[in-house]
C-alpha cells in the first residue's frame, strides 16, 4: 500500500489509479477496524491518529479523485464515505524527498515523459491533506 505525500498532480496514471484503490481499502479499513488484510499496515497510522480518520482518508481521497477529474478519468467519487473539515497533517521534509525520489524512480521506467517534466523539481508540492515540516523519513516508512 502506497498512500503518497506527494501532491497527485505529479502521478502518472499508474500512480493515481493505485493511489485511489489503495486508499480506497485504506478507508475500508479505517471504516471497519475488525477487517483482515491491511488492518496493521504502518501507513495507516497518519490517518488513524487524526481527530477523524474516517474524514481524513476522505479528504485524501477527494484529492486525488480531483486530480482525476482534471484529467477525464470516471472515479466513483460517491465511493467516499466522509470528508472534512480536518487539521492538515504534518509529513517530514525527509519522508517527502523519500516520496519524490521514490515516486521518479517508478514514473523514469513507466511514464518517461512525466519523469521528464518533474525529475529537476527538487520538491514536489505535498498532497493537499500535508503541511509539511523539518525531519527525516517516517518510523513507519520501509525504506528499501
Amino acid at each position: 500500500m502506497r498512500l503518497w505525500s506527494v501532491h497527485p498532480r505529479f502521478y502518472d496514471r499508474q500512480a493515481l489509479t493505485a493511489c485511489w484503490r489503495e486508499g480506497l481499502l485504506a478507508q475500508a479499513v479505517i471504516a471497519d477496524p475488525s477487517r483482515r488484510g491491511y488492518a496493521n499496515h504502518p501507513q495507516l497510522q497518519r490517518f488513524r491518529a487524526a481527530q477523524d480518520p474516517l474524514a481524513t482518508i476522505g479528504d485524501y481521497l477527494s484529492s486525488v479523485v480531483d486530480e482525476a477529474d482534471a484529467r477525464g478519468y470516471r472515479f466513483a467519487r460517491e465511493k467516499i464515505l466522509r470528508t472534512g473539515p480536518v487539521e492538515r497533517i504534518p509529513v517530514a521534509r525527509g519522508q517527502l524527498e523519500y516520496e519524490w525520489g521514490h515516486l521518479l524512480r517508478k514514473l523514469q521506467v513507466r511514464t518517461p515523459a512525466a519523469w521528464e517534466r518533474w525529475h529537476s523539481l527538487p520538491l514536489p508540492d505535498p498532497h493537499p491533506l500535508f503541511v509539511v515540516e523539518d525531519g527525516p523519513i517516517a518510523d513507519w516508512e520501509r525504506v528499501g
